[in-house]
Order: structure tokens, then sequence, then C-alpha cells
């Protein structure tokens, strides 16, 4: 019989999140990213943590890990967020203290939905391993045994062969239950896909834009000359609240002067003060959204 309690992959496949991570950080050893999570409300909360920013690049991380976790095929798992941070130290409860602050715990965070593999495939597969499971005897072929084996021959010739109609008879029984699946299934998709296909596309249309959003003349900021940290913080804030809804050249430009007087604050941390190392991260990051943001107003000229 294999062996199943040392075997990560079919571990992480059954939905395992200890195993899950583990692949993880074994495929993301060389880019220097660490990884925990939680099985949290139905979506796989994930937590990278690495030493610098550069590492922990939004677009190039995500969808590695996608690759990841769609090769791997846990069952019941769907939807993934990926939250991603400068690495700190241990943490038991990081979900919590993520969720209470996001804006100032996170570089950024991104959900995404795995592709389910097809299900006949995914029988097929199942079907494989049961038939080479149920093919071979589940004791040590000691000298003993061996004798057993010839004396007993027919004996267990059959009981392999019983076996093995056994799981013909499963895997016949699931297909019939994928058909009929498939046969009713298509009257409920019909009712709920037009507003679940809507949702989507409107969340996809949301992550595709930048998060650069604008600041209105009506979202004044006060502006602390004590406390340049939360004042950057706060610019921060407002401008990704409005660039969600951000369409001409000018909100844009708006937007780019927005982050880059974030990042300016940010800069004027004091190294005395108790998130430095922070600020000077976030100096640069709000940066990168200014020159984005000035790219898209560009766009949106042409």
């Amino acid at each position: 019989m294999i062996d199943r309690i040392n075997d990560i992959a079919w571990q992480a496949h059954q939905g395992s999140v200890a195993a899950i991570i583990q692949l993880l950080n074994e495929k993301l050893a060389k880019s220097g990213v660490r990884t925990r999570a939680i099985f949290s409300d139905g979506v796989l909360q994930l937590l990278c943590e690495a030493a610098n920013i550069e590492q922990l690049e939004q677009s190039p991380l995500v969808d590695q890990i996608q690759e990841i976790l769609e090769s791997i095929a846990p069952r019941n798992i769907r939807r993934v967020n990926i939250n991603s941070r400068i690495v700190r130290e241990q943490q038991l409860l990081w979900l919590k203290e993520i969720s209470s602050d996001r804006e100032n715990q996170l570089l950024w965070s991104h959900e995404i939905t795995l592709t389910q593999p097809n299900i006949i495939k995914q029988l097929i597969n199942d079907f494989t391993q049961a038939q080479a499971e149920l093919g071979k005897p589940s004791f040590a072929k000691t000298p003993v045994s061996r004798s057993l084996v010839l004396v007993n021959k027919e004996k267990h010739k059959n009981k392999n062969k019983t076996k093995i109609l056994a799981a013909v008879s499963l895997c016949s029984l699931l297909l019939l239950g994928w058909v009929i699946y498939a046969k009713l299934g298509n009257k409920i998709k019909n009712l709920i896909q037009p507003e679940a296909s809507k949702s989507l596309t409107t969340q996809s249309t949301k992550e595709n834009q930048i998060q650069l959003p604008l600041i209105t003349p009506n979202n004044s900021v006060s502006e602390s000359p004590d406390d340049p940290f939360g004042t950057a913080v706060r610019i921060a804030n407002q401008a990704s609240a409005s660039g969600k809804v951000a369409t001409s050249s000018t909100q844009w430009l708006e937007i780019a002067a927005k982050w880059q007087r974030a990042s300016d604050l940010m800069s004027t941390v004091p190294k005395n003060h108790n998130r430095y190392q922070e600020a000077k991260i976030r100096t640069q990051l709000y940066k990168k959204y200014s020159e984005a943001a000035q790219k898209e107003a560009h766009k949106s000229k042409s």
C-alpha cells in the first residue's frame, strides 16, 4: 500500500494547509519569500514575507503562486487571498493583526480564483491511483509470505479481480453522478451565472486598474509636521479610495501629485521613529504609484 503519510503532494492535493505551505516554501525558496496560511470563511488567507520590497513585486509573485496552487489543485480551495509585507517577528495571530489595520500592515493584497481541474481527468486519476493501490499486496514479501503466495496464488488473483471490479464500479457511479450533475447543474448555472459573471467582471476591472486613486478638492488632509508618517498614510488612503473612479488625464495627474506628496512626507520620517524602516519602503512604493499614475494620464490623453 502506498504510504500517504509522507506524501506531501498528495496531502496538499487533499487540501492540507500545512502541506500546501510546505510545497509553496520549497518552490519560493530561491526568491527569498516565505509563506504562512490560514483557511478562513472559505478563503485561503496566504501571507508572503520577504526581507525587501523587490522580492515581493506583486505581478510576478501572484502569477507564480497561482501557477503552483493550480498544479497542486487542492480540493475544496478555490479562493486565495495573497497578502504581502516585509518580514516581521513571528505572530501567532497575524491574520487578526493585518485585518485590523491592512493599510499599515501590508504592502499589497490580491485575491485570486484557482482554475479547477477537468472533472473527467480528476476521476481518471483517482481511479488509476485506486487501481494501483488495490493491485498491490498489503504485506511484506518475507520468505514465509512468499511461500504463502505460491500456495494461495489463485486465491489472491480472485481477490484482486474483485477489488478491481469494485473500483471500476465506483468509478462508473462517479461518472454517472457527474453526467447527472452536468445536465441538472446547467439549469442552476443558467440562473446563477449572469449575476456571478457580472460580479467577476466588475472585480476583474477593479483589479486591473492601478490602485492610484484621486483626491478631490473636498478631501482635504490636515498635515501634522510632528507626524509625517501618519500624514503620508492618510494622503495615500484618500488617494487609494478615489482612484477607483478616475478616468480623465487631469484626474490621473492629480493622483500622481498626491502619491508624490505622500512619498515626500515618508522620506522625512526621522531615523528614531519606530517605523522608520517601513517608511523607507513606503517612500519608494508611493513614488512608483506616482509614476504609474503619470503613465495613466498619458494614456487617457490618447
